[in-house]
């Protein structure tokens, strides 16, 4: 027992030192290449057998011929294990290069195609993760292309909304100015509409570039919904009637939430208003209102004949305005992107659907605690 726990102490000795010196040399090669440091563990592992093996005979526990036997042995342990070593690190190596070229072409604005053959588990896992945020990096690309041909259409569309009541607030201030108007005092009425319309423009501008930086507080208090959407609807009537067009709100449950008054007024005024533009004469625009699984549903449907599939997804996005002219009363493309905005703001979403002969336009915003 005595002789075996000396060959152990033995052993461990200098086992331990062949250690050390690997973890050493592990260290100052700590920036090269997998297949150095493969090749280092293999060499560690052979070596402290063999320094254990020397230790234990200088203690003279083994005789001349042993030692011959086991330093032939432990030899041909170290060839085989280094080429294993230098092979597995080749191929490591290999397949980490590959992995790289990838990826650079993924970080140039490509897609990431994760390389060919069998790869160890470490790098399958990673050219997972890779893929995965290749397809989220191409959603955030799109949806930024999206958004930036939304800007470019906004800006030409404003500028060109902006320069035709301007143009006509010229012509009649030279008119009025030389003395050559007609009806100065209609003139003067026409010249307050464009006033007006500007102002409602600018005013649009103004909230979508708060609603867009973060910046839009809201004030919120319990209110039921059955005041809200009347309020909305005795707002819209003028046009309405304007228009030619029936207001129907006979299915409104009087459900209590929690909003910003002022915003969701803001909200429904846009829907309507944007409905009834869209909706023929002797049409209908219904609003209505119920609690949902998700919430509390505010829903405003129009007849404006429906929305062509391909553009349902565009219909909340800045400055979009579908087929319609870029004149009044088609407006800058802003509405519903307001309605967006302070929908979302109230951790609540706005959605739209066709339906026969027309579409509807959905408010979902959460249930107030009870």
């Amino acid at each position: 027992m005595r002789d075996t726990l000396l060959i152990a102490l033995f052993a461990f000795l200098g086992a331990g030192a062949a250690g050390l010196l690997g973890a050493w040399v592990l260290l100052m090669i700590r920036r090269r290449s997998l297949v150095a440091h493969l090749a280092v563990v293999a060499g560690v592992a052979v070596t402290a057998m063999l320094a254990g093996t020397l230790a234990v005979a200088q203690a003279m526990f083994l005789s001349g011929h042993d030692l011959r036997v086991v330093t032939t042995v432990v030899a041909m342990a170290a060839v085989v294990s280094l080429a294993t070593a230098l092979l597995l690190g080749r191929w490591v190596a290999a397949r980490s290069r590959a992995l790289a070229l990838a990826a650079r072409s993924f970080g140039d604005g490509g897609d990431f195609t994760s390389p060919d053959g069998p790869a160890a588990a470490e790098l399958a896992a990673l050219s997972r993760e890779l893929e995965a945020t290749s397809a989220r990096l191409a959603e955030s690309r799109e949806r930024e292309r999206a958004l930036e041909s939304s800007r470019r259409e906004l800006v030409a569309w404003i500028s060109h909304d902006l320069r035709t009541p301007l143009a006509g607030l010229r012509a009649m201030s030279e008119a009025l100015e030389d003395g050559v108007a007609a009806d100065p005092a209609r003139y003067l009425r026409q010249m307050r509409t464009e006033v007006e319309r500007l102002n409602d423009m600018v005013g649009d501008l103004f909230e979508l570039s708060r609603i867009h930086a973060g910046a839009l507080t809201l004030s919120v208090s319990r209110m039921s919904l059955y005041d809200l959407v009347g309020d909305a609807l005795s707002g819209a009537d003028a046009l309405a009637r304007e228009h030619g067009v029936r207001l129907v709100g006979d299915r409104i449950e009087p459900v209590p939430v929690e909003v910003d008054g002022k915003e969701m007024s803001r909200v429904l005024g846009n829907l309507l208003v944007n409905a009834i533009r869209r909706t023929p004469a002797d049409g209908t625009v219904a609003v209505a209102a119920q609690r949902s699984a998700d919430g509390v549903v505010v829903s405003v449907t129009d007849g404006c004949g429906g929305i062509p599939e391909e553009d349902l997804p565009r219909v909340f996005d800045t400055g979009w305005r579908g087929t319609h002219a870029r004149t009044p009363p088609a407006g800058a493309g802003l509405g519903l992107a307001i309605v967006r905005g302070i929908v979302e703001a109230h951790q609540g979403r706005a959605g739209v659907r066709n339906i026969p002969g027309g579409c509807r336009f959905e408010v979902t915003l959460p249930a107030a605690p009870t």
